[in-house]
């Protein structure tokens, strides 16, 4: 009797309307279910994650292991007695696997800042007419905290440097903050003072970037650091080293050669692409190569190329960081998020989709091969093992020359293109760049660019407090529902949101980042400063590494004054409410160590009960910062805004003042 075949299973398909609050997406996984192509959405299903992993208390930094220490599901009553083979503690574990995760963060961060610096330095040296200098003010704010002299004294009388000269130098300076041999990082000092001092007091002052994440990694190998709270305070400092060094030198050096970012109106969302235009879509985090493909892409004669072969004119348009940084300097739309990389592809109307670094699934060259679609990838130390993957590595000497085959490789293959396009047609418009020069003069005026208008709106109560909601997507929460919610009830109860990176264009794909969002979703406090001011509730300050433009930006409230000496003391809160990235703790730990209150929806640390009240706790008491944890996004919103009555409380403006009409005089004590 013949054996009876086993049934195969049918695979577990995701549900689109439970995957996404966006129905561009639900249209799109919905076709690529039609289409028989699997995407992270129904991964998602098949694939669990690991409870021990989740927890953070699984060591495999040497090969006795990996060693499994779950949390018992009663708890732990009396001495933790759990274990690895070399007895490494819970707490150890955990501690090394969060700084690991730091590491790995602060290295993505700052090797972007690193490129951006190179390339600087070869426009410095005038090695490539591709790249030059836009913004010489930029330049000369950089130099001084840098060292580099901007004026020098002929016969006695002091005159502006020669600015080539001024560059040069300071791209010298800033590429040998990676590695320098002694003193600190440079760029800490921009810190409040008070927070310069209490770093220095605790001894988390980065000496340079690279050595800072080299340490983690010597520290976290067998047998060296087993003390959680040593391995933390090696934590600190690399994270400062990412969020007040490479990161914010990254956001400086690209504002420099590329221009500070100032208010811009563009779309977000799947429906920007365009039937009859050659689609090109950048995905990634690094804009020194999109910057030249913006530029060959706006080029008569590839216009003209393009028209030949039959299409409208050319489409670019972004995802990820890649994307906020085309959008905040050229109105370049956004395609969409991280989660919406395949179900781009999936229209079937991408000709080329072209990706540098970070956040790039493998899979979406499994999902090209389903189309027309040519991917390539451009950088180093960024390639794919698919055969159908094209590999054209970026050089800043030729970058004009890589673009120019890049575009016309994506015009090529637009005559290539079956009749399965399918566009959804929705989209959102939106208004980004608000960087912190923008945000000063939106605030202030001509007359009087300042953030006192911000700090007088949140003495008087118009505005409770100030937030930052960024980071990722992930698959294992509902797309976007989570970024939206927070963001939603924070803005109604007179919170001020800035954000960056996916959150933000997640706003943006919601309406959001509108003026006139402010009026239906603000409350009215917030609302009349929004229409006052004309801004939206929600700022878009860009890519991740510019979440260094919000610590300046709290910085800059620090030093309009009325709200405390330091970072810690403003009635502020951070989250990443869809994080996944090994950057995102390395985002939330600097603000923690700046001072911010931070929660996600979930930490790796719970497993290990006495390392997570650390962080969540007793480090409020070090830092004046600390970790929090919630998934639901209501009572997520919540704890950040109880955190910041806390602060009005401290700050003795938790009682609402009553407004009155002011005479000259009162105004000119004012």
């Amino acid at each position: 009797m013949a054996e009876e075949k086993k049934k195969v299973k049918a695979p577990k398909l995701a549900d689109p309307i439970a995957s996404s609050i966006d129905v561009a997406s639900q249209e799109m996984i919905a076709r690529s279910h039609e289409l028989g192509i699997e995407t992270i959405f129904d991964r998602a299903l098949t694939m669990k994650q690991c409870a021990i992993g989740v927890q953070g208390t699984c060591c495999k930094n040497c090969s006795m292991g990996p060693c499994r220490l779950p949390l018992p599901k009663a708890g732990i009553e009396g001495e933790d007695t759990r274990k690895g083979l070399c007895g490494a503690t819970a707490n150890t574990i955990a501690a090394r696997n969060f700084i690991r995760m730091i590491a790995g963060g602060a290295a993505a961060h700052s090797d972007h800042g690193r490129c951006v610096a190179e390339v600087f330095l070869s426009a410095a040296r005038k090695e490539t007419e591709a790249y030059q200098i836009k913004d010489f003010d930029k330049l000369i704010e950089v130099a001084k905290y840098l060292g580099v002299a901007t004026t020098v004294e002929v016969d006695g009388e002091e005159l502006d440097r020669d600015l080539d000269e001024v560059a040069l130098e300071t791209a010298e300076v800033a590429l040998g903050e990676w590695g320098k041999a002694e003193g600190e990082v440079l760029s800490v000092k921009k810190a409040p003072e008070a927070r310069y001092e209490l770093w220095k007091k605790m001894g988390v002052i980065p000496r340079n970037i690279d050595r800072e994440i080299v340490e983690i990694m010597h520290r976290t190998h067998m047998g060296v650091d087993q003390d959680y709270k040593n391995l933390m305070k090696q934590g600190t400092r690399a994270a400062i080293a990412d969020g007040w060094g490479g990161s914010m030198l990254a956001t400086d050096l690209q504002d420099i050669l590329f221009g500070t970012p100032y208010p811009v109106q563009s779309e977000a969302n799947l429906g920007v692409m365009k039937e009859d235009h050659v689609n090109i879509v950048i995905h990634g985090h690094e804009p020194v190569l999109s910057e030249m493909i913006i530029a060959v892409a706006q080029k008569q004669e590839m216009l003209d190329y393009a028209n030949k072969k039959g299409a409208a004119g050319i489409q670019l348009s972004g995802i990820c960081c890649t994307a906020n940084e085309m959008l905040q300097r050229h109105g370049v739309p956004l395609c969409g998020t991280f989660l919406q990389q395949e179900l781009a592809i999936i229209t079937g109307a991408v000709d080329a989709m072209v990706v540098d670094i970070q956040c790039i699934m493998q899979n979406i060259a499994n999902v090209a091969k389903c189309f027309h679609t040519k991917l390539i990838t451009t950088h180093p130390i960024a390639k794919m093992e698919q055969e159908n993957v094209i590999h054209i590595e970026f050089d800043e000497h030729h970058a004009i020359e890589d673009a120019e085959r890049i575009v016309k490789m994506a015009i090529d293959n637009y005559e290539n293109r079956g009749s399965e396009v399918m566009i959804p047609q929705h989209k959102a418009p939106l208004v980004a760049g608000f960087a912190v020069e923008s945000t000063e003069y939106h605030l202030g005026g001509s007359f009087r660019g300042t953030y006192y208008t911000l700090n007088d709106n949140i003495i008087n109560g118009r505005i409770r407090g100030v937030a930052g909601v960024v980071g990722c997507n992930n698959a294992r929460t509902k797309h976007n529902r989570d970024h939206i919610a927070i963001c939603k009830e924070l803005i109604k109860n007179d919170v001020i949101v800035l954000t960056t990176g996916c959150t933000a264009i997640a706003c943006a794909m919601e309406g959001l980042l509108m003026p006139e969002a402010a009026a239906t979703h603000a409350g009215a406090g917030l609302a009349e400063v929004c229409e006052t001011v004309g801004i939206p509730p929600i700022l878009h300050l860009g890519s991740c590494v510019d979440n260094s433009r919000i610590l300046l930006a709290a910085t800059e409230v620090v030093k309009a004054g009325g709200l405390g000496n330091d970072i810690s003391d403003l009635p502020a809160a951070g989250s990443a409410p869809e994080w996944m990235s090994e950057k995102a703790i390395s985002i939330g730990h600097y603000f923690v160590s700046s001072g911010v209150y931070t929660v996600f929806s979930n930490l790796p640390t719970t497993g290990a009960p006495v390392f997570n009240d650390y962080i969540c706790k007793e480090f409020e008491e070090l830092y004046g910062g600390m970790w929090g944890a919630e998934q639901d996004p209501i009572k997520h919103a919540h704890l950040m805004i109880a955190h910041i009555d806390k602060k009005r409380k401290e700050l003795g403006i938790d009682k609402a003042r009553d407004r009155v009409m002011m005479d000259f005089a009162a105004r000119q004590a004012l």
